[in-house]
């Protein structure tokens, strides 16, 4: 057995260690038999030349005054004055470090899943900003405010019931989609890329849309005022 007490964040921990080696359940924790494998530990570290922090030989005195406590006679207490049982303190105390100690243990596991997930950097909608010479009658402003439209519909008719999707979209893989898409069908119409109503997947498409449009790989047209805004190939 390695006799270290750098393993172990405090007097408590220690004594969770030796109470789970025992197998017992805390509640029927025997002071006696536990204060002396937490002596025993003590007394083995100072053999063995390790420096023992004050608050271990702090516990050490209270684990002997709780033993001899218990091994003397209890006086008779009036029914009106009250004492508390140091057992019962020290589980109470063991309890709430066990507590503290899982609650910790489970914000280290979401801090590790939350490592995970990489976010983008909110980009600046002038980086999708199309080029005067694309082939195409309307320009951002234009786009844009279709755009709001169909979120404002959308809004209008969002079920009562909504299922919260946690699938990630990127640009570069939703412009591919679109690309073989117009590729396939030659035109396709704006609203009809916006199949699925999810908030994430709606701007990505909408940014895809920018992203191709920039990079001149396809034309945006609308013949006149609120009609079908049309896709095809440059």
């Amino acid at each position: 057995m390695e006799f270290t007490i750098n393993k172990f964040s405090g007097p408590l921990d220690l004594l969770l260690h030796l109470i789970k080696q025992t197998d017992i359940d805390i509640y029927d924790i025997e002071i006696e038999q536990i204060a002396n494998q937490y002596l025993e530990y003590i007394q083995k570290m100072k053999n063995l030349n390790l420096n023992v922090a004050s608050s271990y030989l702090v516990m050490a005195a209270e684990l002997i005054e709780i033993k001899a406590m218990m091994l003397l006679p209890k006086p008779e207490i009036a029914d009106d004055d009250y004492e508390e049982d140091p057992k019962e303190k020290l589980i109470q105390r063991l309890i709430e470090y066990q507590n503290y100690k899982n609650l910790t243990s489970k914000f280290h596991e979401l801090e590790l899943q939350r490592q995970q997930y990489y976010t983008k950097k909110a980009s600046e909608i002038d980086e999708y900003e199309i080029n005067q010479n694309l082939p195409s009658n309307i320009g951002l402003d234009k786009l844009i405010e279709a755009f709001e439209h169909f979120l404002n519909r959308q809004e209008k008719n969002r079920p009562l019931n909504t299922k919260i999707m946690t699938k990630e979209y990127s640009i570069t893989k939703r412009s591919n989609e679109i690309r073989k898409l117009i590729k396939e069908k030659r035109k396709i119409n704006f609203f009809d890329l916006f199949e699925i109503k999810n908030k994430s997947y709606i701007v990505v498409t909408f940014l895809s849309i920018l992203s191709l449009a920039k990079n001149h790989e396809l034309k945006i047209e609308q013949e006149n005022n609120f009609e079908n805004i049309i896709l095809s190939e440059v």
